[in-house]
């Protein structure tokens, strides 16, 4: 599948590039995405939930009332979860809800997350650029030249750069990411692809092993 290559004023530069069929060309596999997409979201949460058992509540242990006759469930202490004010029965604890997945089927699921940016012309070619200073204001105006303002859009770039991170920071809808650190869900959240030439060339490096 050939791209065209624009510059950042959205003009057409008269190259092409080949998107690598072994990365962008492939049958997705929507099991692998939904699991790598799960492991991200898992990732996310910080797993502080807590909530008090009956050992960990202070108050008396006194019995409160009759075991049988008062018309109502039986009860021990004022800690009893049946009470309000209560304990909780087998409630949250902090726990970490990452789990492990294979490299493979992590591969395979960026694989398959950028073959169907590829089916659906979701992806934009730009020759390497940089800025000159952190503006949001010439950021803004790269995604209006290139016709993808408005949309949900991920910037992917061969290594770190200061100032055309600084500059899409504040911008809610847009978000810039290195090679390295793509990941699949990010890909399937954005609406629009920006990838650099240099960044083609270093997904095709870690993609490919």
């Amino acid at each position: 599948m050939e791209v065209s290559v624009l510059n950042i004023n959205g003009q057409e530069t008269g190259r092409k590039v080949t998107l690598n069929e072994s990365i962008f060309g492939i049958e997705p596999n929507d099991h692998v995405l939904y699991l790598d997409v799960k492991q991200y979201l898992a990732n996310q949460r910080q797993g502080t939930a807590k909530t008090k058992e009956r050992s960990e509540l202070s108050g008396s242990t006194r019995k409160l009332g009759r075991q049988k006759g008062g018309g109502g469930a039986r009860r021990g202490d004022i800690n009893s979860p049946v009470l309000v004010g209560g304990a909780r029965v087998f409630g949250p604890k902090p726990r970490d809800y990452g789990f492990k997945l294979n490299k493979k089927v992590k591969q395979l699921a960026r694989k398959s997350a950028l073959s169907y940016k590829a089916q659906e012309n979701s992806i934009v070619v730009v020759e390497d650029f940089n800025l000159d200073a952190p503006k949001t204001k010439d950021f803004v105006n790269i995604a209006k030249n290139l016709k993808v303002d408005g949309r949900k859009t991920l910037l992917v770039l061969p290594e770190v750069n200061k100032n055309v991170y600084l500059s899409a920071r504040n911008l809610q809808q847009a978000e810039v990411m290195t090679a390295s650190t793509l990941n699949t869900y990010k890909v399937l959240n954005a609406d629009v692809l920006i990838m650099t030439e240099n960044s083609l060339k270093a997904i095709d490096e870690i993609l490919i092993k």
